[in-house]
């Protein structure tokens, strides 16, 4: 017999699937607990690849698994449809965005369809729609007379090419943009922002609560950048004003010996009479201009900068006189833009101080050292070391140690300092890394920002009842750095129709972020135009259970909607204080060549090519066993992979060998030929799906087939369901052959008898003080006692054992028994 025919079945059953409605999902089903699964929404770039289909068949099998267990299960689908590459595509094909955009979402809609993908489409969002870009403005509007939204000047990072603001998070440590490519200029902009700062304390104490992989939320605290410190201030001589900072250690405030500014502090203006080599200072605060953040802070970086002559600031501890520096690895973006530089404790500060000869006080005096000049204490700190030199020479501190040089303070360690000394000249304070939301954008293919202008040019909010404030359609949205939307004669026609002569409307359109920062709350209510999602309805389905994307938005949009989310909460437009319960961050898909996959290189996999080649249930199960899907790994494509998941589908086609149906045992459950082996499976595959290791699962469909040649009717049934959610058209042909007259996806999971599961014997570690000195091999369930006897009889543990005592005995039931000794 050969394979089956893929292109006659999967048509036949997707056609059949969307003639029932069969994944259409009510908001509720008596005696279902509502589930709700999400994908990321995905841009509509006009051809579905591979990543589109990794990003969402995989998922899939979760989504339809929980709908097999019983679960009212919710798994939608939109676009997020606004973005600067439908306005590039759109200035390079001339033709409209809107036009562009919307062909693609109509191609795109096929393309995921044909992935067999059991996504509710009923509930279908667009961002770029009318209908839901008026929400968008709705919740701006909202933020904004919270005073969570707002206008200022800002130093922006400028797009020359794509002649937009890009926020910090898209531009590259090459000082490039993410997009275009371009090297990224610094502009002064009016802008406007949502106050996400307001938000940092929660946003990070609210991380440990979440049943989130660590290492997405450590990505989120080094984000938000938490740094308990004080604040300084150091006089200037002759002038009004001191010079603030914020210092994590105000322990080495008797070290200080010059203090540095920020280029951009606008103290150094005010000061410029008073500064006799101002020109020179002029042109490195022009040349600071050039560079991004990235490259003023790198670590590896020759230390510039330029004295203020003429200038001194005043230790408030010593009452020194101490010279003052700008330099561009300090940032006006962090703190307060100044910094009291100790380079005897600080290696950035040291490096500057040897470079330009500039004073090195030592102020703590490090634990006490070993004679190979490690620490004795080693958690209390490392050794900045200049190159040439050991640890015992260096001349930088940077731990916890004891104070000299520091007047009253001599004598106190350094925990106890930083507490007397930020009492006696400062303040304490908390500081983050994490900055105000950027969201305007000069752009045309974007919401609006629905903020007018009156003839003195004060903004004032757009009334609700002229919402949706339309993107007006003739628009020469060429970039020239100019906002787009100021070109629109139709735009400006109906402001001062609306509010009057001289009046003008922002823009700015909003960042698409703000778009994908609430999409999921739309999913919910998606036909309602009196409310942006209704507060019942979302008590129906919120928090989301489970939401997959990609390992490079942890930091831009699942950080940016928690705060968006967190912000409705307190304003009574959602019923929880994070929006999702768990969140798992899927890897990347390669080229074959083990490359990231571009058309330079032509190693672009077509999936089109490929579900007309081997049929969408390979491509599906390939990707799901070509990696684990919980962890953010690169995993690159095989043609022969795929032909050989292609082969095991053609098996699962072929198997028809069904022994008579026996007797069904015990607990309503039968014996198979096999003995416990379809239980052992179903547990397998059911916990292997919860924890997104589905290519566990599938490696273990394939050894059961193997092993099993022959099986009963009912457990080749319970096998055709388990692979139902990964392989669905197939199942679904297989399923009515064995005439069933309803789909097999309505089919409940199966379940197994616990008693069938049982493994018989086990494989226990034996360790000697937490290292393996050999394994033994008991029943499941051996006692404690049983388990020692039995490892203290093997030569290598009586080995590493001799001489010594056993001081403890950690047992782990059917894992490891471990013997501490002394």
């Amino acid at each position: 017999m050969q394979g089956y025919n893929h292109k006659t079945i999967e048509k036949q059953w997707q056609q059949e699937w969307d003639k029932q409605k069969l994944y259409q999902t009510p908001d509720q089903v008596k005696g279902k607990k509502n589930y709700y699964v999400l994908v990321e929404f995905p841009y509509p770039s006009g051809n579905l690849h591979i990543g589109h289909w990794y990003a969402f068949a995989v998922p899939d099998i979760f989504a339809r698994k929980k709908r097999m267990e019983g679960y009212n299960v919710l798994f939608p689908i939109g676009f997020d449809s606004f973005g600067l590459p439908a306005e590039n595509a759109a200035i390079k094909h001339g033709i409209n965005p809107k036009k562009w955009t919307y062909d693609n979402i109509a191609w795109m809609t096929d393309q995921i369809k044909s992935m067999g993908a059991s996504f509710d489409w009923s509930r279908r969002i667009a961002a770029s729609d009318p209908d839901y870009y008026k929400w968008t403005q709705w919740l701006f509007l909202k933020l904004y007379e919270k005073g969570l939204a707002y206008r200022g000047k800002a130093i922006v990072n400028w797009d020359p090419v794509d002649k937009t603001v890009l926020a910090n998070e898209q531009v590259l440590p090459d000082g490039t943009a993410e997009r275009s490519g371009a090297k990224v200029e610094k502009r002064e902009l009016e802008q406007w922002f949502f106050k996400i700062t307001d938000y940092a304390e929660r946003l990070l104490a609210d991380l440990d609560d979440l049943k989130w992989p660590e290492q997405i939320k450590d990505q989120q605290r080094n984000w938000i950048g938490r740094s308990e410190g004080a604040l300084l201030k150091f006089p200037i001589s002759n002038f009004q004003f001191p010079i603030e900072v914020f210092t994590t250690r105000p322990d080495t405030l008797f070290g200080a010996t010059y203090m540095v500014l920020a280029p951009e502090h606008p103290l150094i203006a005010n000061l410029e009479s008073q500064i006799s080599n101002w020109k020179e200072v002029e042109q490195y605060i022009e040349k600071t201009k050039s560079k991004t953040e990235l490259q003023r802070t790198a670590l590896e970086k020759d230390k510039t900068g330029v004295e203020l002559k003429g200038v001194k600031a005043i230790n408030p501890a010593t009452k020194e006189k101490i010279p003052i520096w700008i330099a561009d690895y300090v940032l006006m973006s962090y703190g307060t833009g100044a910094i009291m530089a100790v380079p005897a404790h600080d290696e950035r500060d040291f490096a500057f101080a040897k470079k330009f000869k500039l004073p090195i006080r030592k102020v703590i005096k490090p634990p006490q050292l070993t004679g190979s000049g490690l620490v004795t204490d080693a958690t209390s700190g490392i050794w900045g070391v200049v190159p040439g030199q050991n640890e015992l020479e260096a001349d930088v501190w940077v731990g916890e140690g004891t104070l000299v040089n520091s007047s009253d303070f001599d004598g106190l360690n350094t925990v106890e300092a930083r507490n007397e000394i930020t009492a006696k000249f400062g303040k304490p304070k908390i500081q983050y890394k994490l900055r105000d939301w950027l969201i305007s954008r000069q752009r045309y293919w974007g919401a609006p920002i629905p903020i007018v202008y009156d003839p003195q040019g004060q903004p004032h909010p757009i009334p609700e009842k002229h919402l949706p404030w339309l993107l007006p359609e003739e628009v020469d949205f060429t970039p020239t750095g100019e906002p787009p939307l100021g070109k629109s004669k139709e735009l400006k026609a109906r402001t001062e129709k609306i509010f009057g002569k001289g009046w003008r409307s922002e823009y700015d359109t909003m960042d698409t972020f703000v778009d994908s920062s609430w999409y999921f709350l739309r999913y919910l209510d998606s036909q309602n135009d009196k409310e942006f999602s209704l507060l019942e309805k979302q008590k129906l389905w919120m928090p989301i259970d489970r939401y997959s994307g990609g390992a490079e938005h942890t930091t831009m949009h699942v950080l940016y909607s928690r705060f968006f989310y967190k912000a409705l909460f307190d304003l009574d437009l959602a019923t929880h204080k994070e929006p999702y319960v768990q969140r798992f961050n899927r890897g990347i898909i390669l080229g074959e060549d083990g490359r990231k996959m571009s058309k330079r290189w032509g190693n672009v996999v077509d999936p089109d090519k490929q579900v007309a080649e081997v049929g969408a249930d390979s491509v599906r199960m390939y990707l799901a066993f070509i990696g684990p899907y919980n962890e953010a790994g690169a995993y690159p494509w095989s043609t022969k992979g795929l032909i050989g998941m292609r082969r095991f589908l053609d098996k699962v086609f072929r198997f028809s060998s069904f022994s008579p149906s026996p007797l069904t045992g015990e607990g309503g459950r039968r014996p198979d030929e096999g003995g416990s082996s379809i239980h052992k499976l179903i547990k397998r595959i059911t916990s292997d799906i919860e924890a997104f290791k589905f290519n566990t699962a599938i490696a273990a469909f394939m050894e059961f087939l193997n092993e099993n040649k022959q099986m009963s009717k009912e457990n080749w049934e319970d096998f055709l369901r388990l692979l139902a959610p990964f392989a669905p058209h197939l199942t679904e042909e297989l399923w009515r052959q064995l005439g069933h007259k309803t789909s097999i996806h309505k089919e409940p999971w199966p379940k197994f008898d616990p008693k069938l599961v049982k493994e018989e014997t086990v494989t226990i570690a034996v360790q000697v003080s937490g290292k393996l000195r050999g394994t033994i091999i008991v029943d499941a369930g051996t006692s404690e006692d049983k388990v020692k006897q039995k490892a203290l009889a093997e030569a290598n543990v009586k080995r590493h054992l001799e001489g010594k005592k056993i001081t403890k005995v950690i047992f782990v039931k059917d894992k490891l028994i471990n013997f501490v000794v002394k």
